[in-house]
């Protein structure tokens, strides 16, 4: 796949810092809308890394419709792995006989599951894919080292030692985004003293699309289902727990695995690497400045518990181009604060609303106090026993509702 260079003095519309798949997706949604907007993106990456990595995400119903409008679902499709069920139980063990506390069915609308699962290096092939056709600049292998915001444009420098001049810069660098640090926008920030292994295996039996989450006192275990005999396993534990335990051998680590995933779907193998990564609540405290926004991990970090952090970030994307689209349309100036701030005010909520609840989950559900652990049981066994209940919790994993960006609902910007 080609990738480009920067020109210095080069003067475009918009430079975005990220090629991950927030980045990726602001780019092509803004360019489809309006080819006439030039815009760069730059990563810090290597050139070829992305296609390294073996992680698979879940991409809820409403991200799946966008990437459909985007012209990329095609691609994916055929290697995406719907969910068909989910089932919820807690335990006080790692014991694999557990008592099934809640199941939701698969479907938001009849023949639409509520989520995929597809493999990250597939997503992110196909967005740049789809980047490539559309003429948008990837420049592999630079970072910003600084930029100056001026009244009409910003002067981004590169690490090579080029600078562009944009009018708007838009961070996609990630939960640790060094743009916002110097952009001087503060976090609200706390560590949860967990890690989460990621891995894939492989097993004898196939999982006919049913995932599955386990409370245990560590945290939460899931099994995602991959296409064929294999499943992505998001498994957390306390940080100095998973730091030992992807240290260990691979029978070791896959005698613990097994204590967890259990034999239902008969002997389990790992497939390729397994990674810890640390676990935490980030919160921007302000999404834009003038001439810059913040999309994704760098707006926002959140527990894994709910599944919600790529979705969260396609959120973003669509709503951030939606508001440069229009307000290019409307011939206003796209880097302006006021314009950014609607972005802001849109995404605001959300994404504070999601945090809490990811926290407040991640608290319940992570301990062995039995009191707690009694409530919560009788409030998972009440919601399984109430179909309409059930339904709105898939349609707000699954979708969103009311003013959603149109690409989140199917539609055009």
């Amino acid at each position: 796949m080609a990738e480009t260079t920067a020109n210095s003095g080069e003067q475009i519309d918009i430079l975005i810092a990220g090629a991950g798949y927030v980045g990726l997706a602001t780019a092509v949604s803004i360019a489809q809308a309006r080819p006439s907007l030039k815009i760069m993106i730059v990563d810090a990456a290597p050139a070829g890394v992305w296609q390294k990595d073996g992680r698979a995400s879940a991409i809820a119903a409403a991200a799946t419709r966008m990437l459909s409008r985007l012209g990329c679902w095609d691609e994916l499709a055929g290697e995406a792995q719907p969910i068909n069920e989910m089932v919820v139980t807690d335990s006080r063990t790692s014991d694999p006989v557990r008592p099934v506390f809640l199941t939701f069915g698969g479907e938001t609308t009849p023949g639409e599951p509520f989520a995929h699962m597809v493999m990250n290096r597939e997503l992110n092939g196909a967005l740049r894919a789809r980047a490539e056709e559309l003429g948008i600049d990837i420049v592999q292998g630079v970072s910003v080292d600084g930029f100056d915001r001026g009244t009409a444009r910003t002067i981004v420098r590169l690490s090579d030692g080029l600078a562009v001049s944009a009018r708007l810069l838009i961070a996609c660098d990630g939960v640790k985004s060094r743009l916002r640090d110097m952009a001087g926008i503060k976090t609200l920030h706390w560590d949860y003293g967990q890690s989460g292994i990621v891995c894939t295996v492989k097993h004898e039996r196939p999982h006919n699309g049913r995932a599955e989450e386990h409370f245990l006192p560590a945290g939460p275990f899931a099994t995602l289902p991959l296409p064929g005999n294999r499943s992505s396993i998001v498994w957390t534990e306390r940080t100095e727990d998973a730091e030992r335990l992807v240290s260990e051998d691979e029978f070791i680590f896959e005698q613990e695995l097994e204590m967890r995933f259990g034999l239902k779907l008969g002997e389990i193998r790992v497939d390729g690497p397994r990674r810890a990564w640390p676990l935490g609540l980030t919160l921007a405290r302000d999404f834009v400045r003038p001439r810059f926004a913040l999309a994704g991990d760098a707006a926002h970090g959140i527990h894994p518990i709910a599944g919600q952090g790529l979705n969260l970030g396609f959120k973003d994307a669509a709503a951030l181009a939606e508001t440069v689209v229009e307000a290019d349309r409307l011939g206003e100036d796209i880097g302006a604060l006021d314009v950014l701030q609607r972005y802001e005010r849109w995404r605001r909520f959300d994404t504070v609303q999601m945090g809490i609840t990811t926290d407040v989950l991640n608290r319940l559900f992570s301990n062995d106090i039995g009191p707690i652990r009694a409530i919560r049981d009788l409030g998972l066994g009440m919601v399984d026993r109430m179909p309409a209940l059930k339904d709105f919790f898939i349609r707000q994993a699954s979708t969103t509702q009311g003013s959603a960006p149109r690409l989140l609902q199917g539609e055009p910007i």
